[in-house]
């Protein structure tokens, strides 16, 4: 996962070395969608690994449901 000055940066804001600058709303409209997408494909993963991780499951109903929840993402 992308850190979140990465982020900053993929979404173009401006960075001086010591602070970033929003100069337009964009910028950090941009930004919340990369750390909220990225908090969201976390979230499946984790997810993705309980379920594959519960015993009581056979592993083809586990492997089928965690496929299913990362799946989520490429909707």
């Amino acid at each position: 996962m992308k850190t979140i000055i990465e982020m900053a940066r993929v979404a173009g804001v401006r960075d001086d070395g010591h602070r970033f600058e929003f100069s337009e709303y964009k910028y950090l409209e941009r930004f919340a969608a990369l750390v909220a997408a990225a908090s969201a494909a976390a979230e499946r993963e984790a997810c993705a690994q309980l379920i594959e991780s519960l015993f009581i499951l056979d592993d083809a109903v586990s492997e089928f449901t965690a496929k299913a929840i990362r799946a989520r993402g490429n909707t």
